[in-house]
């Protein structure tokens, strides 16, 4: 938007802060080169436009605002003369994108000093020139430090989810391992009585109805119900001194399994109808082997299972082979995430999973919403860590009008209200030196608000700290042009 062109004086440009040090030369170029205007209320230019000029405030009141999802946030409102706006990047040309990073509008007329973005930068330089590259150093430094630290503290939360991923593989691992070990060892028994009772005097019948009973005797453990500790105890008392009063030598060996299988005395009873009795301590030493070798198989199941999903959370959570923007169940997402940092989280700390199932999928990209959860996460185990190791971390989902809500919930100490207002600045962080880069909180607000066209906010009080994320149920075209860094 062009205002009104008025007369520069190099004298009026001469009071303002910025130019007070010029001599009158530079203030003629600056009237020639510039001009002022006069704008009424309304806007002045709009965030992500070409950056043409660079703005000063002679007299009235500017406002500047973000563009945060679809809502314009008001960043600041000052009527203090002298302010500045605009093409401020001009002098570092086109190695940055010269693109107005906010919108500036005026809520009363207002009169600019205004200098078109080519005479800035050249002024910048031929002027001052070491201030320039001393500029130009802080600005690029500061980019690549942010880019250095940023991989560094993925690579962190890398190795931090590889521990956890391997502990956490471990324990179903070694237990198939031990469970393989010990099955072989119950085969070879099961073939050594195989062939005791194949060398003994038992009739074709007698082996078959032998054969009967174990094929009915497995299906039984698929089906053995979950039993109280006192339920079991009382049941394998009763198992055991069913086995001796039947001649059955260290029958409390086996009851314990007999009872994990489902068995009971009613069993063991319709056994020994159906067995001669000289067979019986045969046949139950060959039910014994027989339910040890189904639980045996049925403890691998279930660790090769868990390995399984373990494999299936990281796929989800590193969303390998996966379109990198497309619709998804924030869900999995979560669920994955808080999977993969169990190791971390610890089991001082309950999670609690408030989830509104009925929440359709969002367009979004997936491996960066988990980086998001990831520091999220992170940042709330900390918190509880910090007052003792024992809380709840809640995660819940909900529907706000159009948007999808994440809220993770903490009962740590809070954020102090003096700081609440920079965690999302790239570089700050309360966590002591050595423990946070500061730049968690940066890339999440980046890839939420940047990237999803959303918002991430907090509250905080006390024993209660909740970060939202707030995803629109229905975005734009998928951007492409920038990356967390």
């Amino acid at each position: 938007m062009s205002g009104r062109a008025v007369p520069c004086a190099p004298q009026e440009i001469a009071t303002l802060f910025l130019f007070e040090k010029l001599t009158p030369g530079q203030l003629g170029r600056l009237c020639t080169e510039g001009r002022v205007e006069c704008f009424d209320p309304g806007p002045v230019y709009t965030e992500g436009e070409p950056a043409t000029c660079f703005y000063v405030m002679i007299e009235g009141t500017v406002v500047l605002s973000r563009r945060v999802g679809g809502d314009d946030v008001e960043v600041s409102r000052t009527s203090q003369r002298g302010v500045y706006s605009g093409a401020m990047q001009a002098y570092l040309g086109d190695r940055v994108p010269q693109l107005y990073t906010n919108s500036m509008r005026v809520t009363e007329q207002t009169r600019f000093f205004v200098l078109p973005a080519q005479s800035f930068a050249d002024v910048m330089r031929e002027w001052f020139p070491m201030a320039a590259h001393l500029l130009e150093g802080l600005f690029f430094g500061s980019k690549n430090t942010q880019r250095a630290i940023g991989q560094r503290e993925r690579l962190l939360a890398l190795g931090s989810l590889s521990a956890g991923l391997t502990h956490e593989l471990n324990n179903p691992a070694a237990a198939a391992v031990r469970a393989t070990a010990t099955l072989r060892e119950r085969v070879g028994k099961m073939r050594h009585k195989l062939a005791v009772i194949a060398r003994g005097p038992y009739s074709r019948e007698a082996l078959a109805e032998l054969i009967d009973i174990q094929e009915r005797t497995a299906e039984r453990v698929a089906k053995a119900p979950v039993l109280s500790p006192l339920e079991a105890s009382d049941r394998e008392d009763e198992l055991a001194d069913w086995l001796e009063d039947h001649g059955i030598q260290e029958g409390w060996r086996i009851a314990p399994t007999f009872v994990q299988a489902g068995l009971d005395t009613d069993w063991l009873e319709q056994v020994a109808a159906t067995v001669a009795e000289d067979i019986l301590p045969g046949a139950i030493g060959w039910l014994n082997y027989t339910v040890e070798t189904e639980l045996l198989m049925d403890e691998i199941d279930d660790s090769t299972t868990r390995i399984s999903h373990l494999v299936d959370a990281a796929k989800q959570y590193a969303q390998l082979d996966r379109a990198p923007h497309r619709s998804v169940d924030v869900h999995e997402l979560l669920d994955s995430t808080l999977l993969m940092l169990s190791g971390k989280i610890g089991p001082r700390i309950r999670v609690v999973k408030d989830y509104d199932r009925s929440l359709p999928d969002v367009p979004a990209y997936p491996a960066e919403l988990n980086q998001v959860w990831t520091n999220l996460v992170d940042n709330a185990v900390y918190a509880i860590g910090s007052t003792g190791g024992d809380g709840t971390l809640t995660v819940r989902t909900a529907r706000e009008g159009d948007r999808l809500l994440v809220e993770f919930r903490d009962t740590g100490p809070g954020i102090p209200a003096d700081v609440r207002s920079r965690i999302f600045d790239p570089f700050f962080t309360t966590k002591p030196v050595g423990e946070g880069t500061g730049l968690g909180l940066d890339i999440s607000w980046r890839i939420v608000v940047n990237k999803h066209h959303g918002s991430l906010q907090v509250e905080s009080a006390p024993g209660d700290t909740r970060f939202q994320v707030l995803l629109p149920l229905t975005t734009p075209e998928p951007e492409t042009t920038e990356e967390p860094e």
